[in-house]
């Protein structure tokens, strides 16, 4: 209950995230209904599925991966940056993210993208906004780094992946999420530059 009444934005999407991806593995019919199709989508047809691609998983490791994350920094983030700040900074993440896939793939009638790693990019750095030298850490690293670091070796790895792997992972929307994130957050928190450069510089 805690975490409900603190972050009830968070704790809603993170309890319908689970279910429904958790459904999916046992109806693949929803697949086919909720996955982004970019050849559809650039054409005008489900245009739903910018919000619903987000509510699915390929499988366990990809929803643990994802749903950890998210529960790392998502109701710290609401609790800082406010509950419908939240909300705006998540969904638009999740739209804005797959925007550059559906334009990169709108010939590609093959082509589907789902899971909400745009939108959880887009969580992770608007915390890094707040949190610069927060320490983190990620496998399978045996030390903590910094955020910050943390987050401009991650936008790196996206995009360089983006240009030159073939591992089936939509790199193209955590790079796209995570710069949704960081915009959106300078929109919604006046000041957050400064509280940014001030972190960073420890006040001075």
């Amino acid at each position: 209950m805690q975490y409900l009444n603190e972050a009830p934005v968070a704790s809603i999407i993170f309890v319908f995230t689970l279910i429904t991806s958790i459904y999916a593995f046992n109806d693949p019919q929803i697949y086919g209904k909720f996955m982004l199709h970019p050849y559809s989508v650039s054409k005008g047809k489900k245009l739903y599925t910018f919000i619903t691609s987000g509510l699915i998983h390929a499988d366990w490791m990809h929803l643990f991966f994802n749903m950890f994350t998210f529960y790392a920094f998502a109701f710290n983030l609401e609790r800082t940056i406010g509950h419908w700040q939240f909300g705006v900074l998540y969904f638009v993440s999740l739209v804005l993210s797959d925007v550059p896939t559906m334009l990169k793939h709108k010939n590609d009638f093959w082509y589907n993208s789902l899971g909400a790693s745009g939108a959880i990019s887009g969580v992770l750095f608007s915390y890094i906004l707040f949190y610069p030298l927060s320490q983190l850490r990620i496998f399978p690293l045996p030390i903590n780094i910094y955020a910050i670091i943390f987050g401009v070796l991650y936008l790196v790895y996206c995009w360089y992946a983006s240009k030159s792997a073939r591992d089936h992972i939509n790199h193209d929307a955590h790079f796209f999420g995570a710069i949704t994130g960081i915009i959106v957050t300078i929109i919604l928190v006046p000041g957050i530059i400064p509280n940014f450069i001030s972190a960073l510089t420890g006040g001075r």
